[in-house]
């Protein structure tokens, strides 16, 4: 038997009751992507809720930054030698902490038109996980349910993230990480 826990999708615990997120692909061109964080076990405890839905993306925002997040999730996958993942139409389990870093990304693309979103991409590419992880923390408390589009930290992900200029196509990406845990956050004598 082996110790590598068993995943779907990108980094989903095959196991049930595992808090993930859902994006829900349908398959008309027309329909909007829906984003949903499942809290699995346990959710519709305590006041937890089964599940909330976090962000509705019209399909040409989606298409706009779906390629970015899944080679930024499956160079961290494969970094972590656990199976890749692929978009495809129906429901698509995504990781709980890749889950909160895509609410980021999809918070600052969802009002962006086609060159914002190449920004945003490319800025929210240059965001370590930690950072996206912090912004999604901040976001959700205040503004993390799908009507909440142009309140608090959510505008302010489109701002900081839409301005400026879009990454020259031969820009080198960061290296991957192997085990962000193992490396040292702070250099000594720097």
């Amino acid at each position: 038997m082996s110790d590598k826990p068993q995943t779907v999708d990108f980094g989903a615990s095959a196991a049930f009751g595992a808090h993930l997120f859902r994006v829900h692909i349908p398959a008309s061109r027309n329909d909007a992507v829906i984003i949903v964080e499942d809290y699995g076990y346990r959710g519709a405890e305590g006041g937890v809720p089964r599940e909330e839905a976090r962000v509705i993306l019209a399909r040409p925002v989606w298409s706009g930054m779906a390629d970015t997040a899944r080679r930024e999730f499956n160079d961290r996958l494969k970094a972590a030698k656990v199976l890749t993942g692929r978009w495809h139409t129906g429901e698509n389990l995504v990781d709980r902490l890749l889950g909160k870093e895509l609410c980021v990304l999809a918070w600052a693309a969802e009002t962006a038109n086609d060159e914002q979103c190449a920004i945003i991409c490319g800025k929210w590419s240059a965001l370590r996980p930690e950072e996206r992880w912090w912004l999604f923390a901040m976001t959700v408390a205040e503004a993390g349910l799908p009507e909440d589009t142009q309140r608090g930290w959510r505008r302010a992900l489109f701002h900081a993230l839409s301005d400026g200029e879009k990454p020259p196509a031969n820009r080198k990406r960061r290296p991957v990480e192997q085990d962000m845990f193992k490396l040292p956050l702070f250099k000594e004598n720097e």
